[in-house]
């Protein structure tokens, strides 16, 4: 059983640790402010506190940045506002360069779009009594979950990742990740796995890897939450999806030869081989969903069995059991009601419809290429809720605030999704001719990839109206 958090527990004040918290931030000036404000309010260890704004911004971030470190410094905070020459290594470098310049043995990252609760250090350092800890892990909640039906899907999504993945994973001694923020390193754990590195566009999941192949233990609590708001926007959302998705096939290339040579045992290696390449599902997807139409047309010369289980099995072995998983993390999220099923249905949707922007991603971390980190908007809505059940915003109100973005904030170029709204449209007539036929068993995969891929198609064009507009 955890033991509580809500005292330094079992941690002596003379031995209490130097903290360094790390905010590496590019041209956030919707949500700077909001950031510097709650990072300053953390309560200090007896050790001493001191936070780096890595700012690489471009805009008037840094002007923002800079006033709010002021302001926190004229009333004792020992904060600093840190600038390099250039944003080489992108964040993996920014956090490099800070560690150079940090006095923390531990290291704590937030990134700009978190709103830490004051007691955060203060729960989750007694983790690290155990010598043995090189990372303990907070749980991500949702400030603005009720903003609309695409950030309640991705709620219902990260819930499983954080309540199930991570949850099972470090019961049973298998390798799980940092998150990129909402975390606390140990500075020698970074240091003896490699320190950061900007060869993948996951630094997060790369470095996690290294620390636990060189023996390092990695804690979660669920019960430390770390609000943080979702992209607000499909094509800030397929963005994020894209690093994270290039980047950790980039990292299993990287890592899984060491890994496979190691002397872990079987199941470890097994399930780290699944977790790494698991984003290799959406091409495989993608594939499936374009040779339905001809191996319907060729069912004819197939015995009935074969048929059976070629259009069923899609059912039965592949979105039942995302389905489940969805469901029993909005469960453990103690998330209930037709709300939860809806939102659910609505993940189990927008799953479905990254299968293209995905599928270029993965392929794309096969190659030589690293790529550029790509920054995903935000929109710092000062009405978010951590609500689930919140009043979700009209479509007029989500594009009047797009359209107050700065142009080099939008996340869209012009009409994007045209796309997966050509495959939304070519799967609705699979779905007639399957109906048409009677193929009955093949009828929910069809209109699930339709529906799913309309979804994400006009979103993205939608998030194109306001750059569009601008110009």
């Amino acid at each position: 059983p955890r033991r509580d958090r809500a005292t330094w527990s079992g941690i002596a004040d003379a031995s209490l640790p130097v903290v360094t918290v790390q905010l590496p931030v590019y041209n956030e000036g919707r949500v700077i402010e909001r950031l510097i404000d709650a990072v300053a309010a953390l309560e200090a260890p007896v050790g001493g506190l001191e936070i780096q704004v890595l700012d690489d911004s471009t805009d008037e971030t840094r002007e923002l940045a800079a006033r709010a470190v002021e302001r926190h410094r004229a009333r004792g905070v020992d904060i600093r506002h840190l600038r390099r020459e250039s944003r080489h290594g992108f964040k993996a470098g920014a956090l490099a360069w800070g560690l150079e310049r940090a006095r923390g043995e531990l290291i704590a990252v937030f990134d700009a779009d978190f709103v830490p609760p004051p007691d955060f250090l203060r729960r989750m350092i007694p983790h690290f009594d155990d010598p043995r800890v090189g990372m303990a892990q907070a749980r991500w909640t949702h400030l603005n979950r009720g903003q609309s039906r695409l950030t309640a899907a991705q709620a219902v999504m990260l819930d499983s990742h954080f309540l199930l993945e991570h949850e099972v994973r470090e019961r049973t001694g298998l390798f799980f990740n940092f998150n990129g923020t909402a975390g606390i390193w140990r500075r020698s754990c970074i240091e003896r796995a490699g320190g950061w590195a900007h060869d993948t566009l996951t630094e997060d999941l790369d470095l996690s890897y290294r620390a636990q192949l060189a023996g390092w233990k990695f804690v979660f609590d669920p019960t430390v939450e770390a609000p943080a708001e979702l992209p607000a926007d499909m094509e800030a959302f397929k963005s994020q999806q894209r690093r994270w998705a290039k980047g950790s096939i980039q990292t299993a290339r990287k890592v899984l030869p060491a890994l496979i040579a190691s002397a872990l045992p079987r199941r470890v290696k097994v399930e780290a081989v699944v977790h790494l390449t698991s984003n290799v599902t959406y091409p495989l997807l993608l594939a499936l969903g374009l040779l339905l139409l001809p191996m319907l047309l060729g069912t004819s010369t197939l015995p009935p069995a074969v048929v059976w289980v070629l259009q069923g099995g899609v059912i039965v072995l592949g979105v039942v059991p995302v389905g489940l998983f969805l469901a029993f993390g909005q469960r453990a999220a103690r998330s209930r009601g037709l709300a939860s099923v809806i939102d659910v249905a609505w993940a189990l949707v927008l799953g479905t419809g990254l299968a293209l922007n995905n599928a270029r991603a993965v392929f794309e971390g096969l190659g030589s290429s690293i790529g550029d980190w790509e920054r995903t908007p935000k929109s710092g809505d000062p009405d978010a809720t951590c609500a689930p059940d919140a009043t979700r915003a009209s479509d007029a109100r989500r594009d009047l605030d797009a359209a107050r973005l700065p142009a080099r904030y939008l996340s869209a170029t012009r009409f994007a999704g045209r796309a997966e709204l050509a495959l939304g449209v070519y799967f609705a007539g699979l779905g007639a001719f399957v109906w048409d036929q009677q193929l009955w068993r093949a009828l929910p995969f069809v209109m699930l990839l339709s529906a799913g891929f309309a979804y994400v198609g006009w979103g993205s064009l939608r998030a194109s109206t306001p750059r569009a507009r601008a110009g």
